[in-house]
């Protein structure tokens, strides 16, 4: 396959401090000014300048990779590693500060909700322009309109100006015209996150499909799921620079080797009073895993764990709600949980003090594989979110075997839930024949 994106050293920087006056004229005063090394005519008196011209930021920072065509990319990167950046560079919505770019091919992209379409527009006349732009003639866009349109579920509204849609109206219609135009190239960003979860699945099968007919694909998520299931080729980026160009699972490893740098203890941890993660009415002094009462990183499947958070309540008529998250060491979502469960919920509006607060997982549940708890903290009521501990607790399990009986394989599945299961003889139609 030939290659059909090459970045070599690709560099993107913004400077700090700079705002616009809010004129050309004034702005060009400003910018005359400090290329004299003048004193700034526009600059307010006593105001403090905080960033000289030297002081940049850059969001991406000499990368470089090649993607050949029919290649399914993910990538991967924490918050802010510049991962949204390089797709827009790429889309040429942005110019690199540095560095190459050569793309083989039209591109389609799907990157923040609102980029492409014109809000004054109509649904229909959106997917026209879409087309033009991507050089397409009116005969070709119309050979798809019925299957973009279809594809989006926006029938009704298709002669409605996007303005008035809502955000998942918009990104299924985005999302649409972007896969189903004839674009060489697709690139998708986070926003599918604003669609419902069969809109997801139905993306993620359009995205494979485009794959399979030779297309390149960019996708940028944090779903590890998602990821697995539909790419082969993976990119990590971390603070702007390329950690990882190869396989998915070669630069997954790198991404979760990176983000576990400062996880701490894995089952246990506790932290001091000023450091405790909170807010001014609840802070967590310390979480851990146990199991048959001891406090452990391996569990067997076949055994009760338990959950068990100490907590400062620092206000008076405090109700705190723990969310628990079980995952996979690979960030696959298994089940979350709230203590709203427990009795007396609804009057438990505590006085200051010191609190703990216990879940139990059952056995019989888990299979044998690695996870990871994730606790966030609700005050008073689930919708004010007060804040997310920063450390999971991670924990192995493996199976010793006391269920199995006669079995000796594989089970498949990240849960492994031992079912009520009932064998009962049924009639049959021959019996009481000769």
């Amino acid at each position: 396959m030939s290659t059909v994106i090459k970045v070599e050293n690709l560099s993107k920087s913004y400077r700090l401090g700079n705002i616009s006056t809010g004129s050309l004229h004034k702005d060009l005063q400003s910018f005359w000014a400090r290329l004299r090394s003048k004193e700034d005519p526009n600059r307010r008196i006593g105001e403090k300048v905080h960033h000289t011209k030297d002081e940049l930021f850059w969001a991406l920072k000499d990368v470089s990779f090649e993607v050949r065509q029919g290649d399914i990319v993910g990538i991967i990167g924490r918050n802010g590693a510049g991962k949204s950046t390089l797709l827009k560079i790429l889309s040429r919505i942005t110019a690199p500060t540095t560095g190459s770019l050569k793309v083989r091919g039209r591109i389609a992209s799907l990157l923040e909700v609102g980029t492409g379409f014109h809000p004054e527009l109509t649904g229909r006349e959106n997917v026209y322009l879409n087309g033009a732009i991507l050089g397409m003639t009116r005969r070709e866009i119309d050979r798809k309109f019925d299957e973009i349109v279809d594809f989006a579920e926006v029938e009704q509204f298709i002669d409605t100006p996007v303005k008035r849609y809502s955000s998942g109206m918009y990104v299924r219609l985005a999302f649409a015209v972007a896969a189903h135009l004839e674009s060489e190239i697709l690139i998708v960003d986070e926003v599918l996150a604003v669609g419902d979860v069969q809109f997801q699945k139905k993306c993620l099968g359009k995205m494979q499909e485009v794959g399979r007919k030779g297309r390149t694909v960019l996708f940028v998520s944090h779903n590890i799921g998602a990821l697995k299931q539909m790419c082969t080729v993976g990119l990590h980026i971390h603070a702007g620079r390329t950690q990882k160009f190869g396989t998915l699972p070669e630069a997954l490893s790198e991404y979760f080797q990176y983000n576990d740098t400062s996880a701490g203890p894995s089952s246990s941890v506790q932290w001091d009073e000023d450091k405790a993660p909170g807010d001014g009415c609840i802070r967590i002094r310390k979480m851990h895993v146990s199991g048959s009462f001891q406090i452990a990183d391996t569990f067997s499947i076949n055994s009760d764990l338990v959950v068990r958070l100490e907590l400062d309540i620092l206000r008076n008529k405090t109700r705190p709600l723990i969310a628990l998250l079980l995952l996979t060491n690979d960030e696959q979502e298994i089940f979350s949980t709230l203590s709203q469960n427990y009795e007396d919920y609804e009057d438990a509006f505590l006085e200051p003090g010191r609190y703990s607060i216990l879940v139990t997982i059952p056995a019989g549940i888990l299979n044998s594989t690695e996870y990871r708890i994730r606790i966030n903290v609700f005050n008073s009521f689930w919708q004010n979110f007060a804040f997310r501990v920063p450390i999971d607790l991670r924990f192995t399990t493996y199976d010793d075997g006391r269920r199995r009986r006669d079995y000796n394989g594989n089970y498949g599945g990240v849960i492994r839930p031992t079912l009520q299961w009932d064998l009962q003889r049924q009639k049959s139609f021959t019996e009481g024949r000769p």
